[in-house]
């Protein structure tokens, strides 16, 4: 396994984790051997999801750190010091909620293994956060099509890549994590059109009919390289750019590969993974589409959630707007 290194300046200390394990804080290790194992087990047997495993472990680290420095061990953490850890944590509001949430899980599940008397973090509340709106930055159809028409193909690998995962994460809407699962066999003939199998959160797997520029995409890249059926489908490529590494692409480096794109495009507009997703389920409403039928193809659980992805009102906002004249 690979050991990360990151510094947190709010609180505190060099952390080191590995991918498949959760830091023990010294407050619990302290607290003895069936402790540490309760902790241990709570992060790598009840939580399957690696990105909600790290960040849950994360948040846990840094309130066990900050109880530490005020003399507090594992079992005489009351609510007050829950609630005077929420006030004075920097970040947003669905930061602290998500940390909040954390705690609160670990805790339930000490108190399962009567490790401690009762859950401090019960009877704390966060704070209040109602979303109408998505702050994920959406592009116009003409700016998404001018990005995609801009990125290099010929003898450019990565060019090709980075085309056919935009392409796919846009015409999907699929989440960046679940596209870059994709193996090469969940791109696959149902009849005469290709089809796309995301694995999605929770175990859940989401077919869908791939839209013909993912196919073209797809087919393009692919042309230039060749990946076994259980290989990563996206996978970074060699410092010289000129062949596969077998390594799936990870989110920092989609990130980093499509900011760059768009850099090099010209544009300012800001853009990450998640700025696809949108983009695509706007376009799709803007030109008729339903909103069920987005929310099923979004593999959301709610129309709520997928409500947050249309900015069609926006246009309407900005035209009433500009009619405040002097």
């Amino acid at each position: 396994m690979n050991a990360l290194t990151t510094y947190d300046h709010h609180f505190g200390g060099v952390v080191t984790r590995r991918s498949a394990s959760a830091w023990v804080p010294d407050l619990v290790a302290a607290a003895g051997p069936r402790a540490t194992d309760a902790y241990i087990e709570f992060f790598t047997a009840t939580i399957r999801n690696r990105n909600t495993r790290l960040a849950y472990a994360r948040a846990c680290y840094q309130f066990f750190y900050w109880c530490q420095e005020n003399g507090l061990a594992l079992d005489t953490v009351r609510p007050f010091h829950v609630a005077a850890y929420i006030e004075q944590m920097p970040g947003s509001k669905p930061t602290i909620k998500q940390k909040l949430a954390a705690i609160r899980m670990l805790y339930d599940f000490l108190v399962i293994r009567q490790l401690v008397p009762v859950n401090p973090t019960a009877s704390v509340r966060g704070p209040k956060y109602v979303v109408k709106r998505g702050k994920t930055p959406v592009w116009s159809r003409e700016d998404a099509k001018k990005l995609l028409e801009s990125i290099p193909r010929g003898g450019d690998l990565a060019g090709l890549r980075d085309r056919a995962l935009i392409s796919t994460m846009l015409f999907s809407f699929a989440r960046v994590s679940a596209v870059l699962s994709l193996k090469r066999q969940d791109f696959y003939y149902q009849g005469p059109r290709r089809w796309l199998r995301f694995h999605e959160k929770g175990g859940k797997e989401h077919e869908m009919p791939a839209h013909h520029e993912i196919e073209q995409t797809i087919d393009e890249y692919l042309s230039r390289v060749g990946i076994e059926d259980k290989q990563p489908l996206f996978q970074s490529v060699n410092k010289t750019g000129t062949a596969l590494t077998g390594r799936a692409l990870n989110r920092h480096n989609a990130w980093a590969a499509i900011r760059k794109r768009a850099r090099n495009a010209g544009f300012l507009t800001p853009v990450g993974c998640h700025t696809w997703r949108a983009t695509g389920v706007t376009v799709y409403l803007e030109n008729g589409g339903r909103l069920e039928h987005a929310q099923q193809m979004a593999a959301h659980e709610s129309p709520r959630t997928t409500k947050l992805y249309d900015r069609t009102k926006d246009e309407i906002t900005i035209g009433e707007v500009e009619r405040i004249q002097l």
